[in-house]
């Protein structure tokens, strides 16, 4: 027989292309949704919908996106398009950080230093602004690129006026609220970008840095060893003549030999105990130590001395005994008042005093202490008045306080200094040591400790410090929950806020000095006249106009009365101005539907020291409350291998290649594949692995188009529940409890369940199972069947589930599938007709189900297809034995024997046989009890129908006597003859 029936199927049609090609398509669908201005479409949907306003972190204008950008500014997509699928008003204004060290720098690297030398600070500015603006539209683009909604057209940038008035209203509430004050104290400095740090822009990595010990002249016994009867004279080891002095001395560990210039004080622990050891000199190696000759005394912790005798090389030793000929032990805080000579400055006297930072983990147990060198250092100093040396000036030069080192580099003075102190027979040891030293972030070159005069935010006056923590705490909720610990123990440890910077690109800080006695003058009005200017002339007025141009007369020096005034110089901290963005953009910007505090600040995980912690700060301080009521964060992006990324290891990710090779929803839906709350791996065959799961993902898509292509839900779904076959019924109650899950997922923020599970349904209960069986029907039932139309009614539920949840990940992609949708899928004109985007379509919810599930009915069919399944799972095993074993050919010519318990038995009998030919896809399925679950399987004895392929009983329409009886009538339905 020659006949064709292929003509006669209902094959799935479609102009949803197969392959997707991204990268050209993904451009247009840009242009279209520009067009139809999606995200103030969205905006206009959601109206009325409950505000959910994700506050967007401000990356630095310097450079094109790279893939932690991307990777960031995708995942707060999900969330900002999650909340407006499901009917939240979600504005989104993106944002850019203008200011700061590195942008001034790059304009100086272009204009080079002769130029930048001769250059004023508004011409300067002008450059950094434009450089700014460059990078801001390289930006945009490279985010629009990546399918990331947002006012793109209206960003907040740190350097426009209104925004640059923000940050003098938050200066003038905490410093009229006494939070902020001019000290001089140490603070991190790079002496190579000229400018303090605070602790957020500080990273750490190791150093090799020289390990010394060194020891310092005591003027005399401490009282302590004194009282007890230890006496200079005859130490007992018979290596001094009789009655001679023995030299005492405190012995001290450091890593910054460039600092001993700044020493004022040796520290140590109050309750450790310390003894004095009778030692003799030992000889120099290669690597320095003392000189041979006589014996000293060395003040040490008592649990150290043996690590420092090795060290040391002592040849012989001994620890001083009492008079009971047990080692003399001294508490610290008894060693208090202790005077020895100054290392470098011998003119002056430095004493011992106690504190509980000295830990006995490495060293003496005696530390030196320089306090314009060391935060704990000048805290010292402040609690036991120490002098406050400064030898170092903002080059990283040692000044003439430094005596004979006087104009050396911190770093060409260690060795030098070393070697001076091996000479005067002070250096005991030394040696090369890797360990952990901040670094600047900027030029990443490690920095020095000096005390300067800056302007901080205190801590702990105004109980900063404390009203903080109570914020993190109570107000906000951290994703993942244990960041709230994180951030909690950086703000308790934490200094004073250093927010003053020596540069020219930023914020200036908005305050005078007197000119004629150098007292600062800020007050109510002076801050206001300074607001009021840079709100209409923006911060570069600062630096062209006369104070009295803007400021009221009756402002004056409150010391002196002088009305001669001078702006201050320095500039505001970057992290303060992108900190005072609650300010600038959330509550200036609340006509747009911005709020304050905003529901969500999402950022990398880096930031619990940085924008964060800067913003709860200035946001607390200046309004009592917390400027975010949750915040998510992110880890870093990997190599596949992960190793950090870097141009020096060739081994970056750029975003743009991913999206000119693969696309960007690939890559979104990377990004949804991963837990962000670690640090993410990507690489090229991780890529080509998320490439094959959006492969399987578009594919489905595509099957669910072409299947519906005749059917209009308005004519043709099956409305009633039990209408529906059983394995519908069964794909009815799975794809309602997808959505349940996928809705919980994106509630809790896990965008890597959602696409887990969407991906899993896919592949098994979807692709595997309902789509596989549901073909014969789809392909060979007459088109208006009842058979044929419920499963396209739950295919049509399927795809309506799919197509919007997948929204806010695959946007791109689900869009192109909601454009192909079939006429008959689309609302009727009076209805509003298609929605022109998927995004405004809205999320779906058990009310949208047609027909309704019965909760009652799914929940005991879900119980009985645990056990249909497990069976299946069986089945399909035996069948893929058969064909091994060259048995069979093909499922459907198979008749299947099902042995099983009794218990399985009463389920699997409670369905009639059609179930399981076609959830099977066999010719004939039956049972038997037995023991265990066991299968069988034979040949059917029925001709394969030339039609549907199914093995049966041909001939039963007396019409069509080729064809099974089924065939035959459709093919009698449809009016075809055979040739």
């Amino acid at each position: 027989m020659g006949t064709s029936y292929k003509e006669t199927m209902i094959l799935p049609q479609t102009n949803f292309a197969m392959r997707a090609n991204l990268p050209e398509n993904e451009p247009k669908r840009l242009a279209k949704w520009d067009a139809e201005e999606i995200y103030w479409k969205v905006l206009e949907k959601n109206a009325k919908g409950t505000p959910f306003v994700l506050h967007d972190g401000p990356p630095y204008a310097n450079g094109p996106i790279h893939i932690g950008h991307a990777f960031n500014k995708i995942l707060k997509d999900f969330v900002v398009k999650s909340y407006a699928q499901r009917g939240y008003f979600t504005p989104y204004v993106p944002g850019w950080d203008c200011h700061g060290q590195p942008i001034e720098h790059m304009v100086e690297v272009t204009l080079g230093s002769e130029k930048m030398a001769k250059i004023d600070q508004p011409t300067l500015r002008r450059l950094c602004r434009e450089w700014a603006e460059k990078y801001v539209d390289i930006q945009r683009e490279g985010f629009k690129r990546l399918g990331v909604n947002g006012d793109w057209e209206h960003p907040y940038l740190t350097y426009v006026p209104t925004y640059e008035a923000g940050n003098v209203e938050i200066f003038k509430k905490l410093y009229l609220d006494g939070s902020l004050y001019r000290g001089r104290k140490p603070i991190h400095w790079c002496k190579r970008c000229h400018t303090a740090l605070a602790e957020a822009e500080i990273e750490y990595s190791d150093e090799s840095s020289a390990s010394i010990y060194v020891k310092f002249a005591l003027d005399a016994l401490p009282s302590a060893f004194a009282a007890a009867g230890v006496s200079e004279a005859a130490g007992g080891s018979g290596d001094s003549e009789a009655g001679s002095k023995i030299p005492a001395y405190v012995l001290i560990w450091t890593t910054t030999p460039w600092t001993l210039p700044g020493n004022t004080a040796v520290t140590v622990a109050p309750e450790a105990e310390y003894v004095l050891v009778e030692a003799k000199k030992a000889e120099a190696d290669g690597e320095g130590g003392a000189e041979t000759g006589g014996v000293e005394l060395i003040l040490v912790a008592a649990e150290l001395v043996q690590s420092v005798a090795e060290v040391a090389a002592w040849e012989n030793y001994r620890v001083v005994e009492d008079a009971n000929g047990k080692p003399l032990r001294v508490k610290g805080r008894e060693l208090l008042g202790t005077t020895y000579t100054c290392p470098v400055r011998q003119d002056l006297t430095g004493k011992i005093v106690f504190g509980d930072h000295v830990s006995l983990d490495t060293g003496t147990g005696a530390v030196h202490t320089a306090p314009g060198h060391g935060q704990e250092d000048y805290l010292m100093a402040l609690e036991f008045d120490l002098p406050i040396l400064m030898p170092v000036d903002d080059n990283g030069c040692l000044t003439d306080e430094a005596g004979r080192f006087s104009g050396l580099d911190t770093d060409a003075a260690n060795p030098v200094i070393i070697e001076w102190l091996r000479e005067t027979g002070m250096l005991v040891a030394a040696k090369k040591i890797e360990h952990s030293y901040p670094h600047c972030w900027r030029c990443h070159e490690p920095v020095i400790f000096r005390a300067t005069d800056q302007w901080f935010v205190s801590m702990d006056k105004t109980n900063l410090r404390e009203k903080t923590l109570r914020s993190i705490t109570e107000e906000v909720r951290w994703i993942p929950e244990w960041a709230s610990n994180r951030i909690g123990s950086m703000v308790a440890d934490r200094p004073d806020w250093c927010i003053s910077r020596q540069r020219s690109w930023g914020v200036p800080i908005p305050v005078f000095k007197c000119a004629q006695c150098g007292a600062t003058v800020a007050n109510e009005e002076s801050f206001d006249a300074v607001i009021e200017l840079f709100r209409t002339e923006g911060a570069d007025a600062w630096f062209t106009k006369n104070p009295q141009e803007y400021v009221p007369t009756h402002v004056v020096c409150e010391s002196c009365g002088g009305n001669e005034l001078i702006p201050e110089k320095d500039i505001l901290d970057v992290w303060w101005e992108s900190g005072v963005s609650h300010t600038s953009v959330c509550r200036y910007r609340a006509d747009e539907g911005l709020t304050f505090p905003a529901d969500m600040y999402l950022e990398g995980s880096d930031q619990h020291r940085g924008w964060f912690q800067s913003s709860i700060l200035t946001s607390v301080g200046a309004y009592g409350v917390a400027p975010y009521k949750s915040v998510m964060h992110c880890g870093f992006t990997m190599d596949a291998e992960g190793r950090k990324m870097s141009k020096s290891a060739g081994n970056g990710i750029d975003p743009a290649d991913v999206m000119k090779q693969s696309g960007a929803d690939v890559l979104r839906l990377w990004v949804a594949s991963v837990d962000y709350s670690q640090d993410v791996n990507i690489g090229e065959e991780i890529l080509q692995r998320t490439s094959e799961a959006y492969r399987r993902i578009r594919n489905t898509y595509r099957f669910l188009l072409g299947s519906l292509n005749d059917f209009d839900y308005r004519l043709h779904a099956v409305k009633d529940w039990d209408k529906l076959t059983v394995i519908d019924r069964w794909a009815m109650t799975c794809i309602q409890e997808l959505l349940h899950e996928v809705e919980a997922a994106y509630k809790d923020y896990k965008f890597h369940l959602v696409y887990r599970s969407v991906y899993e349904y896919t592949i098994n209960e979807l692709s595997s199972i309902y789509m596989d069986v549901c073909k014969d029907r789809l392909y060979s039932e007459a088109a208006d069947s009842l058979l044929r139309r419920s499963a396209q009614t739950v295919l049509l539920n399927i795809l309506e589930v799919l197509v919007r949840v997948m929204a806010p990940i695959l946007s791109f992609t689900t869009d192109e599938v909601w454009e192909n949708y079939p006429q008959g899928l689309r609302a009727d004109e009076a209805d509003g007709g298609h929605l022109s985007n998927v995004q405004l379509a809205g999320w779906p919810d058990d009310g949208d189900f047609l027909p309704q599930v019965s909760t009652e009915s799914a929940s005991a069919l879900m119980r009985d297809f645990a056990v249909i399944l497990e069976v299946r799972e069986a089945v399909t095993k035996a069948l893929e034995d058969a064909r091994n074993e060259k048995r069979l050919n093909k499922s459907q010519e198979a008749t299947v024997l099902v042995k099983a318990p009794k218990a399985m038995l009463e389920v699997l009998e409670a369905y009639e046989a059609p179930l399981y030919e076609e959830l099977f896809i066999v010719a004939r399925v039956d049972f038997s009890e037995a023991d265990d679950l066991a299968v069988e399987i034979g040949l059917s004895p029925d001709e394969k129908c030339p039609r549907c392929w199914n093995y049966r009983v041909l001939g039963g329409n007396e019409n069509h006597a080729f064809v099974c009886e089924r065939c035959g009538d459709v093919l009698d339905a449809i009016g075809f003859v055979e040739a």
